[in-house]
């Protein structure tokens, strides 16, 4: 089921000219969904974005609302099925492949990175004989994260780019501490989770992801886009970056610089379907789901983070688990909770200014909402 709110055209046209002068539509009251539709609203206007969009899925049900647009000058609503860059929800999809092969005997979460990947994490400060598979997954192995020093480059964007190769510009940066003594978010981690991955398979990271997951769960607007290829197919949202005057960076990226850490294109249906199958039992076994929602309990930004899950609390009660992502053009958040309530939150643009800091409203907020709200 899809709820459409402001079904009327008169009303969907309020909802751009509300956007254009940056005011926030009302929600009325007495519509399905209020509360989620004036978060979203609230999401999109402080954040100064064309458009923003949730689905949320609730057992066998599954309801959107958009805010905005998905393509600047055009009238065009998110939608459950509009792909879109979502950045980090692929950690998720990693650490859910790795816990397969742990639940497989192929694998040890406890076994160290030297185990697999001999000699590739070493010098300059580490050791790839005390760093964990555990430690990849939860951001505690001190390696320094290959992104903000390096991706930010855009001579970077004129080549494609190996998983070795960026692991290696985390490597060139000193650790960040020593292992399990601390927390720190570090994309590398999980590049290098994607070459166990393939050492311990022998097939690539994108085959295990699609026979792992994509084909069992019926994902369809979901994958990893080919190195070098820019271009998303049709049914997307498309990508800004700026505050009032932005600039187009649906194609700008080289998506090579994501892969097992970030590469991921998907939907708000798919993203939605993923987390719920997750959380709920469906795709790795009790055990192996127990260890992705151990959280480290670090103080500071890793006492929620699990095996590639971050735990939201919710406000309504209990609490949700799932993963942000960010991607030049696009924020999002997809979370579930172990009753079968999931949500997908996305918004069409990084400031350019603060993307780091982030700008308005979190996310997570929206988030919150949406999966409180029982309808």
């Amino acid at each position: 089921m899809r709820t459409k709110t402001r079904g009327t055209s008169w009303v969907l046209a309020g909802v751009v000219l509300a956007a254009s002068v940056g005011i926030a539509p009302a929600a009325s009251a007495a519509e399905p969904h209020a509360a989620t539709q004036a978060a979203i609203d609230t999401l999109k206007t402080t954040n100064v974005s064309p458009g923003a969009g949730v689905v949320v899925r609730d057992g066998d049900t599954q309801w959107d609302l958009s805010s905005g647009t998905r393509a600047l000058g055009q009238n065009l609503p998110f939608g459950p099925d509009h792909k879109v860059r979502a950045g980090s929800l692929t950690k998720s999809f990693t650490s859910a492949i790795t816990l397969q092969l742990v639940a497989e005997g192929k694998l040890d979460l406890d076994a160290t990175v030297e185990t697999y990947l001999l000699g590739v994490v070493k010098g300059n400060g580490y050791d790839g004989t005390k760093i964990t598979v555990r430690q990849l997954l939860n951001h505690t192995s001190g390696i320094a994260d290959y992104v903000i020093p390096f991706t930010l480059n855009p001579f970077v964007h004129l080549f494609t780019h190996t998983k070795a190769e960026m692991v290696g510009w985390g490597l060139s940066v000193a650790p960040y501490f020593a292992p399990g003594t601390s927390h720190q978010y570090s994309g590398t981690n999980f590049l290098l989770a994607g070459m166990i991955i393939e050492k311990v398979t022998g097939r690539t990271y994108e085959q295990e992801l699609d026979s792992r997951i994509i084909t069992p769960l019926g994902l369809t607007n979901t994958y990893i886009p080919a190195p070098g290829y820019k271009a998303l197919p049709p049914g997307h949202v498309r990508g800004y970056v700026g505050r009032v005057v932005y600039a187009d960076f649906t194609q700008m990226v080289e998506p090579s610089v994501g892969q097992s850490s970030g590469g991921i294109v998907t939907s708000g249906a798919d993203a939605t379907k993923f987390f719920q199958a997750l959380i709920t039992g469906k795709v790795v076994p009790a055990a192996q789901l127990a260890e992705m929602l151990k959280v480290t309990g670090i103080p500071g930004p890793g006492v929620d983070y699990g095996l590639g899950l971050i735990r939201y609390p919710l406000p309504c009660g209990g609490e949700a688990y799932g993963h942000p992502g960010v991607w030049p053009g696009y924020q999002s958040v997809a979370a579930a909770t172990t009753d079968g309530r999931s949500a997908f939150v996305v918004l069409n643009v990084l400031p350019a200014v603060d993307a780091i800091s982030g700008a308005g409203v979190d996310r997570t907020v929206a988030l919150g909402t949406a999966l409180c709200d029982r309808g």
